[in-house]
């Protein structure tokens, strides 16, 4: 006998199905500490080398990586991408009329 398995369709946001507050927030943050990263591991840098081109110390770099983001806030991560050479651009535009409110989007070029 087979068991049945519920499926659930979750949105875009893994944050938001689970609940979490600021889940928009939380999504953006994931995407910039991503695009970290990438540009860390593309440069070749070892976690102490970022570490000292963020300004921060090895384990905080460690973290970033790993994905705990509570003692990063958006402005920080925007910081580290400056500092790893990338411009961020934060663009405002009305929001869709389909949508009933706006939202918090991070897109890399």
């Amino acid at each position: 006998m087979k068991e049945e398995i519920e499926l659930y369709h979750g949105s875009d946001n893994v944050f938001a199905d689970l609940e979490l507050p600021n889940p928009e927030e939380r999504l953006a943050k994931a995407a910039l500490s991503i695009k970290i990263q990438e540009i860390i591991k593309k440069k070749r840098l070892t976690q102490a080398q970022a570490a000292e081109i963020l300004g921060i110390d090895q384990p905080k770099v460690s973290a970033l990586i790993r994905g705990k983001l509570a003692g990063f806030s958006m402005e920080r991560l925007f910081h580290f991408l400056n500092a790893l050479g990338n411009d961020v651009q934060i663009v405002v535009k009305p929001k869709p009329r389909s949508r009933q409110h706006g939202q918090l989007k991070v897109a890399a070029a």
